[in-house]
Parts: C-alpha cells; structure tokens; sequence
C-alpha cells in the first residue's frame, strides 16, 4: 500500500497492511527532532501517510481599529481581528483578546468584518495542489476551520468563552448570529475543499473538559450540532466519499452518537484521561475510526520507554482490532516529553502494528 491508501483505508474502518501514524511537535521538539534526525519534516522522515494543505491568505487589509482599542500593546491580531498575545513562559500558546466581547446587539455582529473565506482568490491552484499530492502517494487533509475551531471556537475567541455561555443562557440572538456567522463561510470552505477532492475535512470544537463537557447536550442539539451538520452536508453534497473528522479534546462521550448521526466518520483524539478507547471503540467502532488513543498528559510524557511501548500495543490490539485506527498523540507533542518516548511510540507502531 502506498502511504496513503494506507491511511484512507483505515479510516474507512478496513484493515490496511499495518496501523498508520502521524503526530505534531512543539517548536521546543522540532529543535530536538532536528538536533537528533538531521531532518527537517516528521511527516516526511517517519513516512506519514497525510499530507494537510489550506487556502491561500487574504488580501484584505481590514481595519480592525475599532475593536482593539484595548488590547495591550504588541497584540497580534489575525484576519478575523482576534489578538494573540505570547508571554516568555507560554512556550507556544498565546492569551487572547476578544474584539467582540463588548457587543451588546445583533447589529454589531452582523457589522463585524468578517473575512472572505468566500473569494475565489484564495482557491486558486488548490486542485492542482491536492492532485499533486495524491500523485505522489499521500492522502490529503484540509480544515474548515477558524482560529482552531468549525463553530463553537470562533465565536468563543471573538467574543470570549464566558460571554459566549452567557449569550447561549440569556442573548440567544447574539450567539445565533455570532454562530451562524462562522458556520456561512465554514460552510462555503468545505465545500470549496471538497470540490477540490481532498480526502479528509477536518473539523473541530472543543467541547470538553477532563471530566465532563463544556456544554449540556441541550444546548449542544440547540447551537451547535446543526451547524456543524450543515458544514459537513455542504462538503458531502459535493463530495460523498469525504471522510470527515472531528476533534475535540476532553470528555465528549455524551455527543457521539449525535456526531456520528450528522456524518462524522473520525474521532479524533479519544483522550485515555477523559475517556476509554477500548470502551469507545466497542460502542461505536461499526461507525467511526479513531486518530490519536496516545495520552499526551500521562503516557507520552511520564511513562517509561516500555509503558509507551506496551501502551502503544494495547491500542493496536484493542482499538486497531479490525481497522479503524491512526494511531497518535492526542495532542502536540509537548515539550516535557523525552525524545526517547517519541521513538518508543514510533519503534512500537512498527514493531506492533502490522495485520496479519
């Protein structure tokens, strides 16, 4: 099998040949893996089988003024007029301001400049680009999202994530109009992806703490789960055979079926923490393959080379059992984890991860 068809067929919840693998690094583990490796890709050193590939940047220059009036001083502010802020001891996460949050009518959020995930510029040669690709033997993943989320986050980071749960209790009209806001031109961006033959639409909201999700399912049925039902409908109209993923960290085992209802094909990451793997998978396994299992909070970083290696195992034969699994972190590589875990999870997915 080719990388990948070695994916896609996983994902399709058949066996390929053996379990594939993917994982990101932190800036701190890039300098390492580089340092150890001589490589400059781990996509392209330990021979992942997905390459991701996005739209091309605005050419607007939007004037944002108005909004970030009080952000600090140095802010970066993105083309949605979000401003990200990075500390000395945040290593690569960022504190957020939110140019929204003071907004007390549906007025001010449809005046909002949104960007142009709609203009036909930011398209250009992206069939090209995925047919590229495929040629070369990979499958292609593309988002449709913003600022790390599909529907819920977007919102959440323009308006603050308080503001927002409040809006969903007593300004309902104000969290309608920020969510459909959003979900338009995800909407417009994954059927653009689709028409472009990617093979894997990546969604994503946070829904979850560690022990319990952010929201009631109530008002994940009210909110959010119809619009993330139109932005996979929009890339399935175009594109039947579209996997499409779904992230989000946390405790979420209350949304499942509700996901796999509206066309979900792949969870991703199954947080050991929060969640069980092997239980997820019997329940739903006849429905969705599972990326990640690999616990970023317990295993990776605090395990010894044999417990991530033993770990690692237990989820091909478990999770793996039949198809359906991409094994991975389920989270970035943080900078806490020894290089020699990484290798103990890469050397234990060869080692183990072969279908007889």
């Amino acid at each position: 099998m080719t990388p990948g068809e070695r994916v896609l067929t996983a994902l399709r919840r058949q066996e390929p040949d053996r379990v594939p693998m993917e994982f990101s690094l932190c800036p701190s583990q890039m300098e390492r893996f580089r340092k150890e490796t001589g490589a400059n890709s781990p996509s392209e050193h330990f021979g992942f089988g997905i390459r991701g590939i996005g739209i091309g940047s605005t050419k607007l220059k939007t004037d944002f003024s108005k909004y970030t009036a009080d952000f600090p001083e140095g802010a970066r502010v993105d083309e949605w007029g979000i401003g990200w802020i990075k500390t000395p001891t945040s290593y690569h996460f960022e504190h957020i301001q939110h140019p929204l949050q003071k907004a007390t009518t549906v007025k001010e959020i449809m005046e909002y400049p949104f960007p142009d995930i709609d203009a036909d510029y930011r398209y250009e040669g992206l069939s090209e680009r995925v047919q590229r690709i495929k040629e070369s033997g990979f499958a292609v993943s593309a988002s449709a999202m913003a600022v790390g989320g599909s529907v819920f986050w977007p919102p959440y980071k323009l308006r603050s994530m308080e503001q927002l749960l409040v809006d969903f209790m007593i300004n309902p009209d104000i969290a309608n109009a920020m969510l459909d806001a959003v979900t338009s031109r995800m909407s417009v961006l994954a059927e653009r992806l689709a028409a472009a033959s990617v093979d894997i639409l990546r969604l994503a909201d946070d829904l979850g703490t560690q022990l319990a999700p952010i929201i009631s399912l109530d008002t994940f049925r009210k909110f959010i789960k119809p619009r993330l039902a139109k932005i996979i409908q929009s890339a399935k109209r175009v594109k039947p055979d579209i996997l499409v993923f779904f992230h989000s960290d946390g405790h979420i085992q209350e949304f499942i079926p509700d996901l796999i209802e509206i066309g979900v094909d792949v969870l991703n990451p199954v947080q050991p923490e929060c969640m069980d793997p092997v239980e997820i998978k019997k329940k739903y396994g006849n429905h969705l393959a599972f990326w990640g299992t690999i616990g970023t909070q317990t295993t990776l970083p605090f395990g010894t080379k044999e417990e991530v290696r033993q770990t690692v195992k237990e989820r091909i034969e478990t999770v793996g059992k039949g198809g359906g699994l991409l094994i991975a972190p389920t989270h970035l590589v943080e900078p806490e984890v020894p290089w020699e875990n990484i290798m103990a999870m890469v050397e234990a997915v060869e080692d183990f991860g072969y279908y007889n």
